[in-house]
């Protein structure tokens, strides 16, 4: 039996439970793969990854896009490239770094994520996931918008509707069609939202895409509106499996979190680690625009190559023990693991790049830094070990912990 055959499928509940043996073959043996039920070529090791995302001779494009996230998006920032790229990103990049997102945006996170502390911190115990992460995200962005938060569980459920289209791998029809759903609902609820901004403008983030204008650009109805879909489902789902994904790895290693409590200026080490170890989202696609040699083989002109980012973050030719969670690893450059010089893969790399890195790591030092003040003998719940869930994004589905109540 030949190697290719032996690999777990990334559709197989095998997988879907514990996909690092498999990507540790597929690295080894198989590097490049075409996987019939995606139509896609599969990826795994971090020089292909990476060479893929940073694509220094435009041998790769956004263009699956148009299938992959316009149906539920609408057309998108992701889905341009050259001039018309560099313009829409220009207006949308500066609330999410510098000034803007240090004024303006901070305090809306603080508050946030203090808001959800306070409902549990005088209980002793809490679920990280269901009580603080799938919530702390998608309310900074409905803040960041000045949008209502008390639709939380539209948004919610909307942007849980998004994610499932993308990593609809096996392209499940009720999936397709709720996914589909979605982005009518969320026109109907945002295009009036933006019309009548448009006429009163505030100071909040939805205000600056309606007013921003580049060398006499200025961003349509439907852009904005698929700005604020991308958004929610990116910045929700992600940041929300992060937070998770980071206080897991602290707690499950205890000398670690020690050293994080002791010591704060350690969380963006922590986050990068994190990244790097359990990133939140572990494909992302691309398509060939020419004919390219990765290694491995040859892959056509035209083609969906999957980038198995959980397994190019682990490859043995580029870190050190890469199955350890290791905060202090020498081989992750944390100074610059929020942009598009990180030497991980999680947020992509090249023009591309996440542009909401910054505005994650400050949700992540954020809520860190005010759940470990909250709960300074934070620990896991007996018996309780932390799995994850997913394939196309992956994170714990549920992280119950135990600590002395507070007493202020």
């Amino acid at each position: 039996m030949s190697a290719a055959q032996q690999l777990p499928d990334i559709l197989s509940p095998e997988f879907a439970a514990d996909p690092y043996p498999a990507y540790a073959v597929m690295r080894e043996e198989k590097p490049l793969i075409w996987h019939e039920a995606t139509k896609s070529y599969i990826i795994s090791r971090y020089e292909d990854v990476e060479r893929v995302f940073k694509d220094k001779q435009s041998q790769f494009t956004t263009d699956n896009y148009d299938w992959q996230l316009e149906p539920v998006h609408g057309k998108t920032i992701l889905q341009l490239s050259g001039r018309e790229h560099a313009v829409r990103r220009a207006l949308v990049a500066p609330a999410f770094r510098g000034s803007d997102l240090q004024e303006k945006f901070l305090p809306v996170i603080e508050r946030n994520s203090r808001e959800l502390i306070d409902a549990f911190r005088h209980s002793g115990s809490a679920d990280i996931v269901g009580d603080y992460a799938t919530r702390f995200p998608v309310n900074v962005i409905a803040d960041m918008l000045g949008l209502d938060k008390a639709d939380h569980a539209r948004f919610h459920g909307w942007y849980t509707a998004v994610i499932a289209f993308l990593g609809n791998l096996s392209g499940d029809p009720e999936v397709t069609a709720a996914g589909e759903r979605t982005r009518v609902e969320f026109a109907e609820y945002m295009i009036p939202i933006i019309r009548e901004r448009r006429d009163s403008l505030g100071d909040d983030l939805l205000s600056t895409l309606c007013a921003a204008e580049v060398d006499g650009v200025r961003m349509s109805d439907e852009d904005i509106k698929a700005f604020c879909s991308l958004l929610l489902a990116a910045g929700g789902e992600t940041t929300d499996k992060a937070i998770a994904s980071i206080l897991a790895n602290l707690l499950v290693n205890p000398d670690q979190l020690a050293a994080v409590r002791e010591d704060r200026s350690l969380i963006p080490a922590a986050f990068a680690e994190t990244l790097r170890y359990t990133p939140p989202v572990h494909m992302i696609m691309r398509q060939s625009a020419t004919e390219v040699e990765l290694t491995g083989g040859t892959v056509p002109a035209g083609a969906t190559i999957t980038c198995l980012i959980g397994a190019a973050n682990r490859d043995e030719q580029r870190y050190r023990e890469p199955d350890r969670f290791d905060i202090f690893r020498d081989d992750l450059t944390t100074t610059s693991a929020f942009s598009a010089a990180a030497d991980h893969l999680a947020f992509a790399l090249g023009r591309h790049f996440c542009v909401g890195a910054l505005l994650a790591k400050a949700e992540v030092e954020v809520g860190v830094n005010q759940l470990l003040d909250a709960m300074p003998d934070l620990r896991l719940a007996d018996g309780f070990d932390p799995v994850e869930q997913g394939v196309f994004t992956r994170g714990p589905k549920a992280l119950p912990v135990n600590f002395t109540p507070s007493a202020a």
